[in-house]
């Protein structure tokens, strides 16, 4: 702890006595360059820039690289922006996969599209991001997710942007909460833009593997008087987009022993050598099926008024309507269920790697054997709501600044229609082949399809709210130490969950319900058996019809969903900060302290682990924890630039983020059948790190630049995420009286309704490292039209109890070529990043790791006349295969495929 303490102070002098030593040698340098001190000059390229950037008028490819170029030159910080066209000039749908160019950024494509990024190697939820200055509250809209303090970069259409940056060296006056590096998204002004400014497009996206397309159209206007005294502007948008996910997925391995402990078949095979005890078993192979049409309107107004000079003031409003309506369908076969289940199993396949990759299994009705079609029709709708007022009046040598506002973003009702038929038949199976009913004729029929449980009707509420305030006080000096920057911050943070599940389905089998034939699905993975691909398909008009047609008992919610899953916590931060910003003819940065004063209070149930979870819940077991926490966050950021082409940073600061929400409270979220789970623990202290920068960058020609960066955090306090066994209470025992007596006995299985899950969760894991560097290139070719940007990342890292760190990627690579000339734009993007470790699918499931992913995507434009051009757009044109599996290949999780995405866009601007 001295050590590294020792290391920050020496940063922070060393930053001051080089500003000193280069202030001692003024006299040295030329007249002409000591008439404007070169933070001076920055600040007046960057007031210039800054107009520009957020314009209109900033057009083509190569004009926005410059402008990006010159945003990235004049910060004190190390940092990499976009602007608004080169967001554009990008094929996307938002703005995470403009993003996917930068040096040191990474994003996960669960379902296809970008959706949250990681910087310099660590976790997205680590990684804060603000608009205008402020957070974005954020609902969850999947049925059991957990929230993420990363941002969800699907829910911002990229027409509201000016310009984004995403600063990875801290300063004083930013905001806490990010390791890895702060984004900031800032909207377009109307005082920047011309009078009666009116741009947009419409659209049309199409999925190949889904079969279908829908429209989009944005459009902004901007008006303001003659005098730039007074203005507003409206962005607006509308956008609709297909998701289809095939691929199959696995729920966990068990050993061969725990078979031939209770199966004198597997028992045989392992006393004639096919098979080994430690051989791992696949539970089950699930055929996955998820779609959804995802529907965005979204809308952005600011009133800005600048009478004078001095003072100025913005009020904005931002409205974003989401619509994740989806229906997923899981088919598998489950064959460690309970011991009956296992007994059935008549082989397994030889095997030579220590992965069972096959075998069958023998009708055995009553035991739980046979197929389980798992439907999961979800309706999901997320308003998020924010009002933000921003003033500042400035005199001749200070400056007064404010902001106040409110976010929220509000999930009343994800309502989940679960229905759960079996198929009680033999099968075969393999581990990337799926399974095969025995019986064709009976496994196609519907009246074969069934269960004394058919269902259950499941309604999430989830709601997160930021109220803010901030002051900023600075005072202008002339000399070294040009600039003091103070200011205070408040923020307090609410997200609230609720889960009630309510039974009553009526048990029938589909031949009641209804079917629409069978599906038709993962033919983008070869190999796969017809009962997987081609199953039987309820169709999400009939789950909802049955279910609501069943006697629901909505005055008695499953008491165990309710008590795990209803919780609440209110994060108060409190902060202060001062900066002092220095500048000479080559030297500039500013070193600064942050105070941050964290309270929270996390509420939730807490069960006696020997009581059963009933409703209304006993006096005593609904709680508050609360926590405070102090932390004081130094920095230095030190800028060599003489005015030359080369400028040298150096950066060092203690930086603080906070666990995800979920994992700060007493939650436990449980899958009954496969018996995991996830919780959290309101014990947990905050993430602190030192982290120390250093970069080079060489701007040799116009639009160009070579430079590369270096990194290293020495996390102080890791939390680590780890599985454990819980004795918990299993819901089934209340809801579905067939399938608890055949789970009594198994897995710790007792009568009154208690079995051993593996739950996950987090624990102060004390320290981890992280260290890498990233390389950046970029060139226009003279006049030929061509030019190329293309990046790599290198970064390693692992904890103190030698766990791998979550989404980090030892190498990334993007590359993307491109072409401007008269009408005519063309661009290539490739991406491509090394495996990583994400997060399980189920509740619960061990950290999984995602294989190498490569994202190959092009656009190609015109531009028929100043006022209207045409783009068109591919992703994915690979459908690269989305692969995740446990500590060897052998062992895989989950492959999935996406489908190709294009995109035809025709763009006006008047």
């Amino acid at each position: 702890m001295n050590y590294r303490k020792t290391m920050l102070a020496a940063s922070i002098i060393t930053g001051l006595c080089l500003s000193g030593a280069a202030f001692a040698q003024d006299s040295a340098q030329s007249p002409a360059s000591t008439t404007q001190t070169a933070s001076q000059r920055a600040k007046a390229a960057q007031e210039k820039d800054a107009t520009q950037l957020v314009g209109v008028t900033v057009v083509g490819i190569r004009a926005s690289l410059q402008k990006s170029l010159d945003t990235k030159r004049n910060l004190d910080t190390i940092s990499d922006s976009i602007t608004a066209e080169d967001i554009g000039k990008f094929p996307n749908t938002n703005v995470a996969e403009a993003m996917s160019l930068m040096p040191g950024v990474t994003i996960d494509r669960r379902f296809g599209q970008g959706e949250r990024v990681s910087i310099d190697g660590t976790d997205p939820s680590l990684n804060l991001s603000f608009l205008d200055g402020h957070p974005v509250a954020q609902a969850i809209w999947l049925y059991g997710e957990s929230p993420n303090r990363g941002f969800d970069y699907t829910m911002m259409a990229p027409e509201i942007l000016g310009r984004l940056e995403v600063i990875k060296s801290s300063e004083a006056r930013l905001p806490e909460g990010s390791l890895g590096g702060t984004v900031l998204m800032h909207s377009r002004k109307p005082l920047d833009l011309d009078a009666n400014t009116i741009s947009g497009s419409v659209g049309y996206t199409y999925n190949d593997q889904a079969e279908g397309g829908k429209p989009n159209i944005s459009a902004l206007y901007s008006w303001k008087n003659t005098e730039s005294t007074f203005g507003f502007d409206i962005a607006a948008q509308h956008f609709e987009e297909r998701i289809d996910r095939q691929g199959l997925e696995i729920f966990g391995y068990t050993p061969v022993s725990a078979f031939a402990a209770v199966n004198p078949n597997i028992a045989a095979q392992v006393a004639a050598g096919e098979l080994r005890p430690n051989d791992m078993v696949p539970q089950e192979v699930n055929a996955a099926y998820f779609q959804q049409t995802r529907k965005r309107d979204s809308a952005l107004f600011n009133l800005q008024i600048k009478p004078n000079d001095q003072f100025s003031a913005n009020l904005s409003g931002l409205y974003i309507k989401e619509n994740f309506d989806s229906y997923n369908q899981s088919m598998y076969n489950f064959m460690t269920q309970n011991t009956s289940s296992m007994q059935a199993v008549d082989s397994f396949t030889p095997t030579t790697n220590g992965v069972v990759s096959g075998g069958h299994t023998s009708s055995n009705p009553g035991s739980g054997t046979g197929l389980i079609y798992d439907n999961q029709l979800r309706q999901s709708e997320v308003t998020t709501k924010g009002a933000d007022l921003k003033a500042d009046y400035t005199a001749d040598s200070w400056s007064l600044g404010g902001q106040i506002g409110m976010s929220k973003s509000d999930n009343p009702n994800i309502n989940q229609y679960l229905l759960e038929p079996t198929y009680q038949g033999g099968y075969s199976w393999g581990i990337n082949q799926g399974f095969q009913a025995d019986d064709q004729a009976a496994v196609h029929n519907p009246a074969n399809w069934g269960g004394g449980w058919l269902g259950n009707n499941g309604k999430f509420a989830s709601h997160a709210k930021d109220r803010y305030a901030q002051l900023d006080f600075s005072k202008n000096f002339d000399g070294v130490i040009n600039q003091l920057l103070v200011g205070v911050r408040y923020n307090k943070h609410n997200e609230d969950y609720a889960l009630h599940v309510y039974g009553g389905v009526t048990p029938g089998t589909l031949a009641d319900v209804g079917t629409i034939g069978d599906t038709d699905i993962l033919n983008a993975l070869p190999g796969i058996n017809g009962n997987t691909g081609q199953h039987i398909q309820v169709g999400a008009g009939n789950i909802q019809d049955w279910i609501n047609s069943s006697s629901l008992d909505f005055d008695n919610p499953d008491p165990g969903s309710t008590i795990n899953n209803t919780w609440q916590l209110e994060q108060k931060n409190t902060a202060a900060y001062a900066q002092l910003n220095y500048s000479t003819d080559v030297l500039r940065g500013n070193v600064g302290v942050r105070w941050v004063r964290t309270e929270t209070a996390s509420t939730a149930y807490t069960k006696p682990n020997d009581a059963a979870p009933v409703l209304p819940a006993p006096a005593g077991w609904w709680g508050t924890t609360k926590n405070t926490k102090n932390n004081f966050l130094p920095s230095v950021n030190v800028t060599y630039d003489n005015g030359g082409d080369v400028v040298l940073r150096a950066a060092a600061s203690k930086v603080m983020a906070w666990a995800p929400y979920n994992l700060m409270v007493n939650q436990t979220f449980l899958n009954d059948t496969v018996l995991t789970g996830s919780g959290g623990s309101p014990s947990i202290d905050p993430y602190k790190s030192y982290n120390f920068n250093v970069s080079a960058e060489w701007y040799f020609a116009p639009q160009s630049v070579l430079a590369g960066s270096v990194f290293f955090k020495h996390v102080l306090n890791y939390i680590l995420i780890t599985p454990g066994n819980e004795v918990q209470y299993n819901s089934i025992r209340d809801t579905d009286p067939t399938t608890w007596a055949s789970l009594v006995g198994s897995h710790g299985c007792t009568a009154d309704g208690f079995c051993d899950y593996s739950v996950s969760r987090p624990h102060n894991g004390g320290g981890a490292r992280v260290k890498g560097f990233t390389l950046n290139y970029q060139q226009a070719f003279g006049e030929t039209g061509f030019g190329l940007i293309t990046n790599y990342t290198f970064a390693t890292g692992k904890t103190n109890a030698g766990t791998a760190m979550p989404y980090l990627s030892r190498n990334s690579v993007s590359v993307s070529p491109y072409f401007e000339k008269g009408a005519f734009t063309g661009r290539v993007n490739y991406n491509w990043r090394s495996k990583y470790q994400g997060v399980g699918y189920v509740a619960g499931a061990p950290a999984a790791t995602t294989d190498d992913y490569t994202d190959l995507s092009a656009s190609v434009g015109w531009t028929f006349n100043p006022n209207f051009s045409l783009s068109l757009d591919a992703l994915n044109l690979t459908n690269q295969k989305y692969f995740q599996y446990t500590d060897t290949p052998n062992l895989p999780n989950a492959k999935y495929t996406t489908g190709r995405r294009y995109m035809a866009s025709l763009h006006f601007k008047f």
